[in-house]
C-alpha cells in the first residue's frame, strides 16, 4: 500500500513528502513555513516590544494635495478598544495618534487600515508624526520604534480641491 500511495503523489510547489506512518501521510514544507502567529486564545509570554514602520507619502497623490502615508505595526493589534481594562490583554492592542504640522491637536486612528489619508493639504512643506500608543493613549513602555515622523512637500501646482 505504501509504494502504491507514493506512486500517486503529485508534488505541490515545494511540498515534500516526509513520511508515511500508520496509513496517514505526513508532509513538511521544504522551507519550514508555518501559519503560527500570536493566537488570541493564549496569552503571549514575554511579548516582544511593539514596532511602527511608516513610509513616506505616495508621491503621485501629492500632486493633487492628497497625502497617503502607509504604515504597518508589529507585535500589537490596531483595534478600537480603549481604557485601562485593555492594558493587560494579550496579544496587546493599541491605536495611532496622528499629529499634523505641530498643530496643538491630534486625532486617534484605531482603524488599522494601514494608510493615513489626508485630503486638501495646501502646497508647501509639511510633516506628520505618527505615534503607536496603548489603549490608554500612552506610549508603550520600552518601545523605541513607536514614533515616526515623515516630512514631505505638496507642490505649488497641487489642486486645492480634493477628488475623494
Amino acid at each position: 500500500m505504501r509504494a502504491r500511495l507514493m506512486d500517486h503523489l503529485v508534488p505541490m510547489g515545494q511540498l515534500a513528502v516526509a513520511a508515511v506512518a500508520g496509513g496517514a501521510l505526513l508532509a513538511t514544507d521544504a522551507v519550514a513555513q508555518s501559519a503560527r502567529e500570536a493566537t488570541p486564545y493564549l496569552a503571549i509570554e514575554n511579548e516582544p516590544p511593539p514596532k511602527l514602520i511608516v513610509d513616506p507619502p505616495l508621491a503621485a497623490a501629492l500632486t493633487q494635495g492628497i497625502v497617503w502615508i502607509q504604515y504597518r505595526v508589529e507585535n500589537v493589534h490596531i483595534v478600537p478598544v480603549f481604557g485601562t481594562g485593555a492594558l493587560n490583554v494579550s496579544p496587546r492592542v493599541g491605536h495611532l495618534h496622528i499629529h499634523f504640522d505641530d498643530l496643538p491637536w491630534l486625532w486617534a486612528d484605531p482603524s488599522g487600515v494601514n494608510t493615513i489619508d489626508l485630503a486638501g493639504v495646501p502646497p508647501g512643506q509639511h510633516k506628520v508624526r505618527v505615534d503607536l500608543v496603548n489603549a490608554n493613549h500612552q506610549a508603550f513602555p520600552g518601545c523605541a520604534m513607536c514614533s515616526q515622523t515623515v516630512t514631505f512637500t505638496v507642490p505649488e501646482t497641487a489642486s486645492t480641491a480634493h477628488p475623494h
